[in-house]
């Protein structure tokens, strides 16, 4: 049964209520909230691994190590806020001979937005679903969520959140901080809402497109942050072809067909030197051999990568190169075009296959290779296979212009949360220049205010000189870290 809009309104309201109470916890309780959250995660592993692969046709080993992300990356965000690095509190002392002339005593950190609105995936369940990557980083930041199930796992977005709201009352969280709502009068009503000050969304590009432009419609406008597509393109030089032609072809039949080209990251495109048409395929053939296909995650899904690649492989120019199947489990498809086609017809770097399918390009010269890259459009990944000698410093360049992750000699599937991740990159990839992977997600979530001439007793604790919550501090321009307090 659908959330109705009055219901939507009701949830937001109750959020709200929990946003205005949540955000005066200490940064401890806060991130104790969170571990709370984990620790149901894990107590409940055996039922909702279960119900997740009846749901989306993903192994169960695939789904414990999603689950086990998910609760790592909650404890990660964990010990980031009671660092209290998020807040960027930054002190200025008054200064009466301050180059500009007197300055006042300022003082700036960070605080959280208030209600958030997170759409989940359907291509990872735990990962980027109910207790995902902007969930998680919106409750770190001190916000209050409404997530938005997807239809593609309904029965298992019900059951996570009765685990999260559990773990959040057990661990005295206010009632309302994780609400979940379903159908799309709901999500439209979720982007309108007044009091919904940001929206976090993992989906496809015409979803994500369609309520960006609905959020920067509304009276107030407010960010959108938005994962919508990948294509993840692959250069391999010619030094690098030649010396490991056979390891590059194993390593990228793998990527591309890990969880059944599923994957935001998966490599859709591979730039490899002319003249080795039949070797490649007979070396990709030979890669597949021992593939075992599965469903993909819903009918629809399905539906959509089999008219994605028939649309791509009825191209001019473009050949089978590894003839797939469309079958309930299909076999990987890899397709093949020259770059003189792509010249041409620039749009085949720009359509996405979302499933166990991909386009390997072959150049006649290595110095085509950069103005291939001018013709792609923004990605979450680019990877260069190139050797210690090679010169692609043009390459690399124009690689870091559009890609929010570069890759050396690597494959691009498999996005580890630490504190140097970014998982986003150059529209289409994303709506904006943040990540929604990693410790720096949580800052999406918050806003600066500063402080003017405020009294002592007056001011956050942050920002007071006496430093009652021992964060990081930047005064007059240096920062200082104070020692963890060690209880007697």
């Amino acid at each position: 049964m659908s959330t109705s809009v009055p219901e939507l309104n009701t949830a937001v309201e109750t959020a709200h209520a929990a946003f205005l109470l949540g955000r005066r916890a200490n940064l401890t309780t806060r991130a104790g909230w969170l571990e709370a959250v984990a620790g149901a995660l894990e107590e409940d592993a055996d039922v909702l691994v279960p119900l997740a692969a009846r749901e989306t046709n993903l192994g169960v080993a695939r789904l414990q190590g999603e689950l086990k992300r998910t609760v790592f990356q909650l404890r990660l965000f964990a010990a980031e806020i009671r660092s209290g690095e998020h807040l960027d509190a930054t002190i200025d002392h008054a200064d009466p001979s301050w180059g500009m002339g007197p300055r006042p005593d300022l003082r700036r950190m960070n605080v959280p937005l208030g209600v958030v609105g997170v759409f989940g995936a359907s291509n990872f369940p735990f990962a980027f679903s109910v207790m995902g990557g902007d969930s998680a980083s919106a409750l770190a930041a001190g916000c209050s969520v409404v997530y938005k199930a997807h239809e593609g796992h309904l029965g298992l977005s019900l059951r996570t959140a009765e685990t999260v709201q559990r773990g959040l009352r057990q661990a005295g969280a206010p009632a309302g901080l994780f609400t979940l709502v379903t159908g799309r009068a709901a999500a439209e009503a979720l982007v309108d809402h007044p009091l919904v000050k940001a929206i976090g969304f993992t989906g496809s590009t015409a979803g994500g497109r369609a309520l960006a432009e609905r959020a920067f419609a509304r009276a107030e406008p407010i960010p959108f942050y938005g994962e919508l597509g990948g294509i993840n393109a692959v250069f391999v030089t010619e030094k690098a072809w030649w010396a490991r032609r056979d390891s590059i072809l194993s390593g990228y039949a793998a990527s591309l067909s890990l969880g059944m080209g599923q994957f935001c990251t998966k490599p859709g495109l591979l730039f490899v030197p002319a003249g080795a048409t039949a070797e490649a395929a007979e070396l990709l053939r030979a890669a597949f051999a021992d593939f075992e296909p599965a469903p993909l995650l819903t009918e629809r899904l399905h539906e959509g990568y089999r008219n994605a690649v028939k649309e791509v492989s009825g191209q001019p120019g473009v050949e089978l190169l590894v003839e797939g199947t469309f079958d309930s489990a299909p076999m990987p498809t890899v397709l093949r075009v020259a770059s003189a086609d792509v010249f041409e017809q620039p749009e085949l770097l720009r359509q996405e296959m979302f499933g166990p399918a991909s386009l390997m390009v072959e150049y006649r010269e290595e110095s085509e290779l950069t103005a291939l890259a001018e013709l792609l459009e923004g990605q979450l990944t680019t990877t260069l296979q190139a050797e210690a000698d090679d010169d692609v410093s043009d390459l690399g360049a124009r690689l870091a212009d559009i890609s929010g992750r570069v890759l050396w000699n690597g494959w691009p599937t498999g996005v580890t949360v630490s504190f140097a991740q970014h998982h986003g990159g150059p529209y289409p990839a994303t709506t904006s220049a943040t990540t929604s992977v990693g410790t720096a997600a949580i800052r999406r979530f918050m806003r600066p205010v500063a402080h003017q001439d405020f009294p002592a007793s007056r001011l956050p604790e942050p920002l007071q000189d006496t430093n009652p919550w021992s964060v990081p501090q930047r005064i007059n321009g240096a920062w200082t870290r104070p020692q963890p307090k060690v209880d007697a």
